[in-house]
């Protein structure tokens, strides 16, 4: 029997999320900034449920301030200052350990979001980037980031997307609990519209 293609399959147990520079001096520059951080929120949320690592990082915080205020990061397993674009840091890569999939979200797409996207899939990780949780200063640099993702080889894709590949099955003991954050998170991303410009 042939072995079987990968499509990007993704499990819970070997995934991580990853948080890109959602910081504080962003809040008014960024194209749907409080969409990125509705996003964000929810994966934050799911990775308490699921039990996920997340991995956070903030860009030179001493100039662009910390995390969010909305984003509540205390159960991170690391959130790391940087200087270097990616979040493919030493201090990073030690925290993967078993890891295969990392779901990435954040900012800004075609700077931070990308490197980190091309560095993990140069170390042969699959990436899923999603959507609906990146942005950028100028709107039209999203889609042109998440097309270089594609060609890359990396995933794109959307939070209730990924959220769902995760449980598999109804019958997963964390389903209800999902479905629920998916429904009460309905209204803060209706107005999302960070996907619409991207031929995903």
């Amino acid at each position: 029997m042939s072995a079987l293609r990968n499509v990007g399959r993704i499990h819970q147990n070997s995934t991580a999320f990853f948080l890109c520079d959602i910081q504080e001096k962003f809040r008014s520059h960024i194209f749907q900034f409080p969409s990125v951080v509705a996003t964000a929120q929810k994966m934050i949320a799911a990775h308490k449920i699921l039990d996920i690592p997340l991995i956070v990082t903030e860009q030179k915080p001493k100039a662009l301030g910390a995390t969010a205020t909305e984003l509540d990061i205390s159960q991170a397993k690391i959130n790391l200052p940087k200087t270097k674009f990616s979040m493919f840091l030493p201090e990073v890569e030690k925290e993967l350990k078993g890891i295969k999939s990392v779901v990435l979200f954040g900012i800004e797409s075609h700077v931070c979001v990308l490197q980190t996207a091309l560095d993990l899939l140069e170390n042969n990780y699959d990436v899923h980037v999603l959507a609906d949780g990146v942005s950028s200063m100028n709107s039209f640099e999203v889609e042109q980031a998440l097309n270089r993702v594609k060609s890359a080889g990396g995933y794109v894709t959307t939070s209730e997307s990924i959220l769902f590949q995760l449980l598999v099955d109804s019958e997963h003991n964390k389903f209800k609990l999902i479905s629920q954050l998916v429904k009460d998170t309905k209204e803060a991303t209706a107005g999302n519209k960070l996907f619409m410009r991207s031929n995903i």
